[in-house]
């Protein structure tokens, strides 16, 4: 080894050259860099800044992309039954209505259409029933959705399979139905979504209404092929009860396995409530949308009333009635555009609407009108029975009613009113008669318009035309109350005596009758507003002609009265004025003024007519106007019930059979006839003087 000290200052140079070199090299390269870097600084800057949102993209597909692959893994190899609980929850929350599903759940779902199976479904009712257990029990379901409608909330069905579906629809007093989606839809019809392909099976479906007190079970199933020659049907039939009447129901339609939303549903109906029965041949315009239909109805039954039931109407008692016609349903409002039959004797044509307004309450709108009225079928309305003579149509209920009444010796029915059906519907109808047949009254037409507001029945104006006059004014019934109030305000004007009051061909009396009854009572039935009646009643005939043998009848001389009556004699007094009239205080009408004035004769009566009892009292005396040697004079009384009121004469035994007969047909309808009187006839002459005491004072006997 060297030990000269100048030795390594070689080395040292050669490392600093070195040294020098790189440094060199080093700065060319830098000032390279720099200069490439300067000039393409922008697009290096955004390569540098843009590397960590690539890598965080990269990183989000990733994790999607698995996402995508374990929902795709989870759908096809998961489950579905772990699933049951988080759905009927779901489901639930929706509805607002429980939901489960107590079997199996197995689910389709790689295609637009997914298919699903439920087996043990289970629906509650809303809320508001809760308690009345299950909507819907359904063994088995089988569904293929439309996935695309389900984004807007939609549900449309490809195909809905039911197997074992047990229903139960059920609608409270108030109107309220557990198939509503929310208690303020009231009085919405049923209704299914959209279905192209729909089979039940097996089925049961029970209907209660507590509203219409029906009771409804029944059984349905579907017997459907691909045969074109034999595709099938679908029937449902069921009974129950309807009032606690038998109550039954067949219907069937085309194999639902054909239904199309847009082509309307073919199907017939036959319905049978006691002796009601409706048969309808129609179609369901929508499909699945019970709200919209057509059908031609043919419906007989004893009595319209009992259609209340079945179609909610509140129509009026009748007698038995065949008719036939068109009904039609668009949403909230049915009616008929045609109807025509028979009701009773009587012929019926018309039309009507009833629809429902936001109270829920039923607005009744028609015209109807008779070529022929039977006057005995407008009895029924009033609670009565129509004649039950040979030929006439009453039902066996009706005939019953009849028998009653001739039983107790009653002329008013004692039907009662039924409040909840008058308080449940509003109406505006009117009813013509062209022509009126009636063997007891002298009525040709008759006109009258209905008017039923919230509880209040109104008819005005009531117009019954007269053979010669007529009779109008208006009647209320105001059920608003808890005992209904009923109001009468009716006039005779222009018609004859010897119209109303026909005896034989011979007529007894004849002359002007005008008069007015206004009454008000309270109750339920005819009988009790009748029983409770204040109010004023008269009649009044200003001219006119009494046979004299009716005159003399009448207390003046039974005995000579009794003679010309034998012999036929015809002749006539003249009547100047006559005036019935009655103050009705609690049922009761006590006479006020009941006078006859005629030529030779003043006819005076008084006494009581008990609407209470159906009973009156009266007692009739006539006095001649001019001295006779010979009077034989006992007052005539009437007496006993106003179905069958007695004559009889006081302390004589001069009358016969006969003669008494014939003073019944004159005294009875003056007494019984009950009208008031017009005040414009104060102004008639005789009538004026006969009112203001201005008569001639009975003669005595010399």
């Amino acid at each position: 080894m060297s030990t000269d000290p100048e030795a390594p200052r070689p080395r040292v140079a050669a490392i600093r050259a070195w040294g020098a070199n790189a440094w060199s090299r080093t700065r060319a390269a830098s000032a390279s860099a720099w200069s490439r870097t300067r000039t393409g600084a922008a697009s290096t800057f955004t390569r540098v800044r843009a590397a960590p949102w690539r890598r965080i993209g990269l990183w989000a597909g990733g994790v999607f992309g698995v996402l995508v692959v374990s929902l795709v893994l989870l759908a096809t190899f998961a489950d579905w039954n772990a699933l049951r609980g988080p759905i009927g929850r779901m489901a639930s929350a929706a509805t607002g209505r429980e939901i489960i599903i107590r079997g199996d759940l197995d689910v389709d779902p790689w295609t637009l259409t997914p298919n699903i199976r439920v087996h043990g479904l289970y629906v509650g009712n809303p809320r508001v029933y809760q308690d009345r257990g299950a909507f819907a029990e359904i063994g088995a379901a089988e569904a293929s959705v439309r996935l695309l409608p389900l984004f807007i909330g939609r549900f449309e069905f490809v195909r809905l399979n039911l197997h074992g579906a047990d229903i139960s629809l059920y609608r409270g007093e108030d109107g309220i139905s557990n198939w509503a989606p929310s208690p303020n839809d009231r009085g919405r019809p049923f209704e299914l979504p959209a279905i192209r392909e729909f089979s039940l099976s097996d089925g049961h479906i029970r209907f209660e209404d507590d509203k219409r007190r029906l009771v409804l079970d029944a059984d349905f199933t579907t017997a459907e092929s691909d045969n074109r020659d034999n595709p099938g049907q679908f029937a449902l039939s069921g009974d129950g009860h309807i009032n606690n009447r038998p109550f039954s129901l067949e219907l069937t339609g085309a194999p639902l396995l054909n239904v199309r939303r847009d082509r309307p549903y073919p199907f017939v109906a036959d319905v049978r409530a006691g002796g009601t029965r409706i048969q309808a041949d129609g179609s369901i315009t929508r499909p699945f949308s019970f709200s919209r239909w057509r059908a031609d109805v043919q419906a007989s039954g004893p009595d319209l009333a009992d259609l209340y039931t079945l179609i909610g109407l509140a129509l009026p008692n009748t007698p038995p009635y065949d008719l036939e016609g068109v009904v039609e349903r668009n949403g909230q409002t049915f009616g008929m555009p045609r109807i025509a039959g028979r009701v009773g004797d009587s012929d019926l044509r018309g039309n009507f609407t009833a629809s429902r307004q936001r109270d829920d309450r039923l607005l009744l709108e028609g015209a109807f009108a008779s070529n022929s009225l039977d006057f005995d079928d407008l009895l029924t309305v009033l609670g009565g029975a129509p004649s039950t003579a040979s030929g006439e149509t009453a039902s066996d209920d009706q005939r019953q009613i009849a028998a009653n009444l001739a039983s107790q010796g009653r002329l008013l029915p004692n039907a009662q009113l039924d409040i909840s059906r008058v308080r449940n519907m509003d109406a505006r109808v009117t009813y013509r008669a062209a022509r009126v047949r009636s063997e007891s009254m002298p009525v040709r037409a008759l006109s009258l318009d209905i008017n039923l507001d919230n509880g209040l029945l109104t008819l005005d104006p009531l117009t019954l035309g007269l053979t010669q006059g007529r009779v109008s004014g208006a009647v209320s019934i105001n059920a608003r109350e808890e005992t209904p109030r009923v109001d009468l305000d009716v006039r005779i004007t222009d018609a004859r005596l010897e119209s109303i009051f026909r005896v034989g061909d011979r007529q007894p009396i004849t002359g002007a009758l005008l008069g007015r009854v206004q009454l008000s009572g309270r109750g339920g039935s005819v009988r009790d507003a009748a029983a409770t009646a204040n109010g004023r009643i008269s009649l009044v005939t200003p001219s006119g002609d009494i046979r004299e043998a009716f005159a003399e009848l009448t207390g003046i001389n039974v005995t000579r009265g009794l003679g010309l009556l034998l012999t036929g004699d015809q002749g006539t007094i003249g009547i100047r004025c006559g005036v019935a009239s009655f103050d009705v205080a609690n049922g009761i009408a006590q006479s006020r003024t009941i006078v006859v004035d005629t030529d030779t004769i003043l006819i005076r009566g008084e006494g009581s007519i008990n609407l209470r009892d159906e009973t009156l009292d009266l007692e009739i005396q006539g006095e001649p106007k001019e001295a006779r040697l010979i009077s034989i004079g006992a007052p005539i009384s009437i007496e006993g019930r106003l179905r069958s009121p007695q004559v009889g004469v006081n302390a004589s035994d001069a009358l016969g059979q006969g003669g008494l007969a014939a003073l019944a047909a004159l005294i009875a309808p003056i007494a019984v006839v009950l009208p008031f009187v017009d005040a414009g006839l104060a102004e008639d002459a005789n009538c004026a003087g006969l009112l203001a005491g201005r008569r001639e004072e009975p003669a005595r006997e010399g």
